[in-house]
């Protein structure tokens, strides 16, 4: 694939993790897996939807992939589309945007500004 721009949807608790600590080991269903789950932005108000559906206070991390190397693998998941996935902790340093989550009037996934 040739995102360069992946996004991993958190938690208000595992985004302060990742903001005290520098890094994120992974929600459950990530440590689960074996690999933290990420979405290109086309994906992600699909994600949100339907892993998130109902939860408040979410936020989304905007993933500079470039800065991880190996670590991202692009995999088939839902319906057959590739997902980008990471074999290592999130580094707060491959992180280039991060803000709550908001949707637009048509009920996407607002996704952060780059900084």
């Amino acid at each position: 694939m040739s995102d360069a721009i992946a996004y991993k949807i958190l938690t208000a608790d595992q985004m302060a993790v990742l903001t005290a600590t520098g890094s994120f080991a992974g929600a459950p269903i990530d440590l689960a897996d074996g690999y933290i789950h990420l979405s290109a932005a086309a994906q992600v108000t699909e994600t949100v939807d339907k892993h998130f559906a109902g939860q408040t206070d979410l936020w989304v991390a905007a993933i500079d992939l470039s800065r991880l190397g190996d670590a991202v693998k692009w995999e088939p998941s839902r319906g057959g589309q590739l997902f980008p996935h990471i074999y290592a902790a999130l580094p707060m340093a491959a992180v280039v945007a991060h803000a709550p989550m908001t949707r637009a009037a048509d009920g996407t996934v607002m996704l952060p500004d780059r900084v």
